[in-house]
């Protein structure tokens, strides 16, 4: 399989669940398996990780988890007949107040506080859009509406007002307790929804870190920008978050979709830039739910996110509950391999006018440097805690990087990282031990043969947290 440094997400879901087809998928390609909190109980989440850390053993390569929580409920309720069909000019009731099931005149609503968060005059988008109501009056617990696009509106479908604004909080009481669970089997990330501001995503790091202690665990936390009231907020929600996601669906639903496209290319510009993580994500395969090769359109826009930087590209109902699965995964790490041929911007644009406060920061960069003028074959960086390779990885450089550790946790959180390879080694305390022990496990997989040169990086003393302070240029012998 050629070398791909776009990492891929897949959500698992019923499609997937099958583990000699997750063992197949993880070996074509699936670096980051996504567990959606939104569906199913503590125990389905449990025995689904147990299944992704089982496959990830039989393939040979070690995956992320995360665990995506399912943020505020901001739905309508449930229906009598399950659906109702919606025509333009009717008028229709969404009430807070209302326990029986909902029928053409109006319904229920999961999220109360809706009659507060909206006024006449104010656009609701149902169903990701598919639905439009304008809000006639607000009259105690009942927002009376006018349908002005129409169609079949179902139980539990998504609310969202044009502009945002709805004041549910990022975190709800299910939240709290899914962090329980994703931290009992150690999530290697945990992806925040609808977060508005650095509050939010400092709260999920409280609760995350409080409930991983036990286990002596610390995952990474992922921002979900879905509310247009994060937008003003993204260098805030980046200082305080180890990446972020660009949700596109809840996002294209308040800002419009044609606003969508440019604020990608921002957002990813804007991480690779703060040195933290991005995921690009929604509908990016979408026509493979049910068919088996991709539009053309599809392919130029997981290309597209892949040529703007993007550490990963997501899955979610394609994997989870489509009927390709497998040729999903599979064309997508073709479609990343191909973009990844295409030009890039010259390294030393990026050097240009920057200075490093920190030492380990600048051993990173000089690595970079080095391997791109001598035409290295590899980097190597060992490292604890995976920060030296995160640095590396925020440049565009054609030299592959293999992160070397010997934690298993930090292993599997760099998955995530562009273009790092991370590999498991029990790096000796005595340093020439462990760069001979380095070069060893280089050749042992083919990466390196006699007369390549590659850069290494690591810190004295050895195993010292933020303590990379080397780099050595070697030839192999």
């Amino acid at each position: 399989m050629p070398r791909r440094a776009t990492k891929i997400v897949a959500t698992l879901g019923p499609a997937s669940s099958d583990p000699a087809l997750l063992e197949k998928m993880i070996r074509a390609g699936v670096n980051v398996v996504r567990l959606n909190f939104s569906h199913g109980s503590a125990q389905d989440h449990i025995d689904r990780a147990q299944l992704v850390r089982e496959a990830s053993q039989r393939a040979g390569r070690e995956v992320a988890i995360m665990a995506d929580l399912q943020g505020p409920k901001i739905r309508v309720g449930k229906f009598a007949e399950g659906k109702v069909m919606l025509e333009p000019g009717e008028k229709f009731v969404l009430d807070a107040s209302r326990t029986e099931p909902g029928d053409i005149k109006g319904v229920g609503l999961d999220y109360k506080e809706l009659p507060r968060d909206v006024k006449a005059g104010d656009l609701l988008l149902l169903n990701d859009g598919l639905i439009v109501l304008t809000v006639d009056a607000v009259r105690g617990e009942e927002v009376h509406t006018t349908v002005k696009l129409g169609g079949e509106l179902s139980n539990n479908k998504g609310i969202n007002k044009q502009g945002g604004g709805l004041t549910a909080p990022a975190l709800t009481a299910k939240d709290m307790e899914d962090i329980k669970t994703a931290m009992s089997f150690q999530a290697d990330y945990v992806a925040v929804s609808f977060p508005k501001n650095a509050t939010d995503m400092e709260m999920a790091r409280q609760l995350c870190n409080v409930a991983a202690a036990p286990y002596k665990h610390k995952p990474g936390l992922i921002a979900k920008i879905e509310r247009l009231e994060a937008i003003p907020n993204l260098d805030d929600i980046l200082r305080v978050s180890d990446g972020i996601m660009v949700a596109r669906g809840d996002l294209a639903v308040e800002v419009g979709n044609a606003a969508v496209p440019a604020l990608q290319k921002r957002m990813i510009k804007m991480a690779r830039a703060a040195d933290k993580l991005v995921i690009t994500a929604t509908q990016m395969m979408e026509s493979m739910i049910v068919n088996p090769v991709p539009t053309r359109a599809e392919v130029s826009d997981v290309a597209n996110a892949v040529l703007d930087g993007t550490d990963a590209v997501m899955l979610s109902a394609e994997t989870a509950a489509g009927k390709y699965p497998l040729e999903t995964v599979e064309e997508m790490a073709k479609i990343c391999v191909e973009a990844e041929k295409a030009e890039y911007k010259e390294l030393e644009g990026d050097f240009s006018g920057k200075t490093f406060a920190r030492i380990d920061q600048s051993i990173a960069m000089g690595a970079l440097f080095t391997a791109h003028h001598l035409g290295a074959k590899a980097i190597v960086a060992l490292t604890d805690s995976g920060s030296t390779p995160l640095w590396m990885s925020r440049h565009d450089i054609r030299v592959p990087i293999y992160a070397l550790t010997p934690r298993l946790a930090t292993q599997r959180k760099m998955a995530l990282y562009r273009n790092v390879r991370p590999l498991l080694m029990d790096t000796s305390a005595d340093r020439d031990t462990a760069l001979d022990q380095a070069e060893g496990h280089l050749l042992r997989r083919d990466i390196v043969q006699s007369g390549d040169v590659y850069a290494i990086t690591c810190g004295e003393p050895m195993g010292a947290p933020g303590g990379t302070n080397m780099l050595k240029i070697c030839r192999v012998a």
